[in-house]
This record gives structure tokens, C-alpha cells and sequence, in this order.
């Protein structure tokens, strides 16, 4: 299965994760919803900035999730400082992500910069910044002699 998933512009997530500074990226709401339950070991995950661009620039491969029961508080703050090694999350994202009920954590590995391609959004049902796509191929913008590569 193939997802696109924005991470934060501001704080340079593609460039961390493919500089291997960080590892895992993290969803997490008050309620159920994408990506909880969805995504699983093996799925490909194409990175685009938040920012509007619709051009995914990264790849990499879902080599472990943590789903979480309903957290409370404490317990949502206790998750996201033991995986902070491997999130490497700023204040502001700690912040934004911390004290949700229910929390993703997804590990990556080969994780890859890619030739920038661009997405078609428009079709997909999206929920906030997570699009389970199918297959990439079906959502990319022809144009250039360029295929993503697919697992």
C-alpha cells in the first residue's frame, strides 16, 4: 500500500529523515482516525512538505507501527519522549502531538530522496495531512519522463 504523507516544512522533517537524523515520523488525535490501523510494516510512504507544493521530494518503507490504546495525558507525553530519539520532534511538534489519546508511531527504513514528482490530489479522500493512496502511480502528475519508484 502506498500513502503521502506532509510532515512539517518549518521543521525540515523530509531533510532529517533522509539525512538519517530521524527515523520515525508520529500521527496522533483525540479521537480514531488515519493513519491509526491503516498502515502497516512493508507500505510505501511518499513525503511532501506542508506547505502547499504537492511535490513528493522522499521515500521510505514502514519497517514498524505502534497503533496506541486510548492514552491518557501522561501517558501520550511518557510515548512520545521514549521514541524522541528516533522522532527528533521540536518543541512545537512535541507540543502539537503530546497529551492525544491516541498516538501512530511509524519506524522507516530506506528511507530515500527521490526525483521530485508532483501529485494529484484531487481525487483522494484526505484526511488532514495522511492519503492512503493505493498505488502512487495512480495519483502522480505526468509530465516529465519520470516514474516513481514503487516497491
Amino acid at each position: 500500500m502506498d500513502h503521502v504523507v506532509c510532515l512539517d516544512y518549518d521543521a525540515l522533517e523530509i531533510e532529517n529523515l533522509i539525512s538519517g537524523k530521524k527515523s520515525m515520523i508520529i500521527r496522533g488525535a483525540d479521537v480514531v482516525k488515519s493513519p491509526y490501523g491503516i498502515v502497516r510494516e512493508g507500505d510505501n510512504l511518499y513525503f511532501i512538505n506542508n506547505n502547499g507544493d504537492r511535490i513528493v521530494k522522499a521515500r521510505g518503507i514502514v519497517s514498524h507501527v505502534i497503533n496506541s490504546e486510548q492514552l491518557s495525558s501522561e501517558e501520550s507525553f511518557e510515548i512520545i519522549i521514549m521514541y524522541q530519539d528516533k522522532l527528533q520532534l521540536p518543541d512545537q511538534q512535541f507540543y502539537r502531538w503530546a497529551g492525544k489519546k491516541y498516538l501512530v508511531l511509524i519506524e522507516l527504513a530506506e528511507i530515500e530522496k527521490v526525483q521530485p514528482f508532483s501529485i494529484d490530489k484531487s481525487n483522494i479522500t484526505c484526511t488532514d495531512d495522511w492519503l492512503q493512496v493505493g498505488d502512487i502511480k495512480k495519483v502522480t502528475v505526468y509530465g516529465s519522463n519520470f516514474l516513481p519508484h514503487c516497491r
